[in-house]
């Protein structure tokens, strides 16, 4: 990613804020050191030596916080307000679309980034949808950009994966495989086994020194075989999960289940794997007979269990600005708060290898910095200030009532 631009910007000390590190003890009237787009220093005022050239951020009175980090989204792909013509989620054409990466179908221009600068959210791991069995590569981007190639922070971040009603409906009603749980599980197994043999095809021609045509859809589901990328199931009835955990001992890769919406049944069997779980959204109504527990209990049930979670909107599901709420409705209901904020921060950061960037606040990360006017558990809290590799690009106006993001389309190339 690009965002900073130019070298010769001086650097920023975010000061006096009670700065709340993810990773470490939080710190009243603590300071964050930023320069070159990156955290240098994070500590007490006492601690952390500013440069006589930084440009001060008053944060006093203020929370100080790692931009949020949402593990499963569609923005970009799934454009609000635009119809057929924003719809790029699915490439419903085949069940097994492992070729096709969610970085070619972003719009920036989304709203949905705009608002989820407003709710403290910079970074994105963008995926296709849910219809087919293999939906294909994700992307982790940060939510401010020109173009989608200067968001980008992982591509590929993942292989997309369903199980369940949504691609035995889709394909269900064209009468064609698979059109049940046992023909969903049996299109997995069936290209996770051709891509093992294309594996071995491939590197016996290597050895032979011979050349070999390469397919796609093969060389994408080998990075997963692989151990490369993480695959990420939907996956949302206990028994679709167990489904999910059996394919992943067959084949041998890294499971990341997605929306969880009764992992909560299998709690124990997910830790004792630690089996990360990505749980949401969870401001939706029971739209289907899979998500028909769907509880804002859930979340800490799992957490109790030492299952690591993150929480997830699904946006444009519900409002990727809304992220923050569903960790504090689910604190209400027994997630703790401390894992409430690392749901939304280092957890999802870590499923998704991450963590080398984003996530937290802490020398050599991402300078993601979010400014926020209290504890962002709190409803009536907001993000007041946004840095993204420390450009401000998303201010509170107090005055107006309004959030004002800076336009990516028009910035001065010079900043």
């Amino acid at each position: 990613m690009t965002v900073n631009t130019s070298p010769a910007r001086p650097p920023i000390a975010v000061t006096g804020g009670y700065v709340v590190p993810i990773v470490g003890a939080p710190i009243d009237g603590g300071t964050v050191l930023i320069a070159d787009g990156k955290i240098v220093a994070v500590g007490a005022a006492a601690d952390v030596e500013v440069p006589d050239d930084a440009e001060i951020v008053d944060a006093s009175g203020s929370w100080v916080l790692p931009g949020f980090v949402e593990a499963h989204a569609h923005v970009g792909v799934n454009e609000e307000g635009e119809g057929w013509a924003g719809q790029d989620t699915n490439e419903m054409t085949d069940p097994v679309t492992a070729k096709v990466r969610a970085i070619d179908g972003i719009n920036p221009d989304d709203e949905g980034f705009r608002d989820a600068l407003s709710g403290g959210v910079t970074t994105l791991v963008v995926k296709p949808g849910s219809g087919n069995v293999i939906g294909g590569h994700t992307v982790a981007v940060k939510a401010w950009g020109r173009t989608v190639d200067e968001m980008v922070l992982r591509d590929p971040a993942s292989m997309k994966s369903a199980l369940g009603e949504n691609p035995k409906r889709v394909y269900g009603e064209r009468k064609t495989m698979p059109s049940t749980r046992l023909g969903v599980a049996a299109v997995i197994r069936e290209a996770l086994t051709k891509a093992q043999d294309y594996k071995a095809r491939k590197e016996n021609a290597a050895e032979e020194g011979k050349p070999f045509d390469r397919d796609l859809t093969n060389e994408a589901l080998v990075q997963v075989l692989d151990g490369e990328l993480p695959w990420c199931q939907h996956s949302h009835r206990a028994d679709d999960i167990a489904t999910a955990i059996r394919l992943a001992d067959e084949f041998g890769y890294r499971l990341v289940i997605n929306h969880g919406t009764e992992a909560h049944l299998l709690a124990d069997l997910i830790a004792e794997r630690d089996i990360p779980v990505v749980v949401g959204p969870l401001i939706v109504g029971r739209s289907k007979v899979e998500v028909r527990r769907r509880d804002f209990r859930n979340p800490g049930i799992l957490a109790r269990a030492g299952v690591r979670i993150a929480i997830t909107t699904d946006a444009p599901v519900v409002p990727i600005n809304f992220l923050v709420h569903q960790a504090t409705f689910a604190v209400k209901e027994g997630l703790d708060a401390e894992t409430a904020l690392r749901s939304i921060t280092v957890n999802p950061a870590e499923m998704l290898d991450l963590d080398d960037r984003v996530g937290a606040l802490k020398p050599g990360l991402d300078a993601d910095v979010v400014i926020w006017s209290g504890d962002p558990l709190d409803v009536m809290s907001r993000a007041m200030r946004v840095f993204i590799e420390g450009r401000e690009v998303y201010r509170f106006d107090e005055a107006t009532g309004a959030g004002v993001t800076e336009n990516p389309f028009y910035r001065e190339a010079s900043r």
